[in-house]
């Protein structure tokens, strides 16, 4: 394995203040799955990132990769906006699918994707099998991490990495035929959906192991702290119906979340009315999702007051105008994102969004 520290790069150290202030952090992010009538929102403001190295070079070089995550993470220090300092190993959406047997594409100046279809047709997926945890890239994963655990700041943490969902990860293993499948060969799909959530099943505590401590209950994701042990990603959901997800895809999620002790969707699809679908499984505990397709207030008012709802949107946009003006959703359990130009920028915005809480 290369690895290739930059000599003049300054070693991230957070003083006492900082280590206080983000464990503060820690309290008030659980304290939205724990006490939601009563928690105040968080936000975030992200600031152009100072990233040094291509994807493809953080790909081949864990010390550039480790070095970029932390340069992501400096900006919400000078900022000190509701930003858990996280980072992770960025091999991008595949690396489930390369366990099964897809190929991983490696490029430049995008994060690395699968090619689809190692299961070439449904008669090979009945006899899928659930592969090791060192499967696919998961051997380079376990390495890339042990490098990051080694020379991890105090007061950084890593996440686990993207493991998407069971149908993501399903299609990009039978590729786009998956989507004919449904209706020629539905027994097939329930055998790929099946193998994969049995895997991500024994997956994620070892993922979880591997990055550090384990905490049952508490998982770190993007900044933050959630009830639950895993983010999964339902994209591709936006490729199927609702009564294709219903009967095929929840009972998998329900299954995955049940296993794991729960944890938060996202979702940047455009179909409404699935999301209250998502909120039948009980596992779910958060919800993130595009707000330039669906409305924070309406979503607002129907989740379980115990789901942390994400969204973000630029500092111009309709959402942040809105809720500069003191027009907040009632529910308080919210995670706001949105960006600046600069960090004396992402200062004043965070400022007066923090202002504009009518309930702070």
């Amino acid at each position: 394995m290369t690895a290739t520290l930059s000599s003049d790069v300054e070693p991230l150290v957070l003083d006492a203040r900082q280590l206080d202030r983000i464990a503060a952090l820690r309290e008030s992010a659980m304290s939205m799955y724990t006490d939601p009538d009563r928690c105040l929102p968080m936000i975030q403001v992200a600031t152009p990132g100072k990233a040094r190295w291509s994807v493809g070079q953080r790909v081949a070089d864990p010390a550039k990769m480790f070095e970029d995550e932390l340069a992501g993470v400096r900006p919400h220090l000078d900022v000190e906006d509701d930003w858990i300092p996280t980072i992770r190993v960025q091999f991008g959406t595949p690396i489930v699918a390369s366990a099964f047997g897809c190929k991983v594409i490696v490029n430049e100046d995008s994060l690395p994707a699968a090619e689809q279809g190692a299961v070439k047709c449904p008669a090979d997926a009945y006899a899928l099998k659930v592969p090791a945890l060192d499967a696919g890239w998961y051997g380079k994963l376990a390495d890339y991490t042990a490098y990051f655990r080694e020379r991890l700041p105090e007061g950084v943490v890593i996440q686990h990495p993207d493991i998407q969902s069971p149908f993501n990860n399903a299609h990009l293993i039978r590729g786009n035929d998956i989507l004919t499948d449904f209706f020629d060969e539905p027994e097939a799909v329930e055998a790929v959906l099946d193998r994969v959530t049995d895997y991500m099943i024994d997956l994620i505590p070892y993922l979880l192991s591997i990055s550090g401590p384990i905490n049952r209950e508490w998982f770190y994701d993007w900044g933050m702290l959630y009830k639950g042990q895993a983010r999964i990603s339902t994209c591709t959901m936006q490729l199927i119906s609702p009564d294709l997800y219903r009967k095929y895809v929840l009972s998998r999620e329900i299954r995955l979340m049940n296993a794991i002790g729960g944890g938060r969707i996202h979702y940047c699809g455009i179909t409404g009315e699935v999301i209250a679908d998502f909120f039948r499984n009980p596992g779910v505990n958060g919800l993130d999702f595009d707000v330039s397709r669906h409305d924070l207030w309406e979503i607002a008012d129907k989740v379980p007051a115990h789901v942390v709802l994400m969204t973000s949107a630029g500092p111009n946009s309709t959402l942040m105008q809105r809720l500069l003006s003191g027009d907040w959703p009632r529910k308080r359990n919210l995670l706001i994102g949105t960006s600046a130009s600069t960090v004396k920028e992402a200062r004043d915005l965070l400022a007066a969004l923090k202002r504009s809480i009518p309930y702070s």
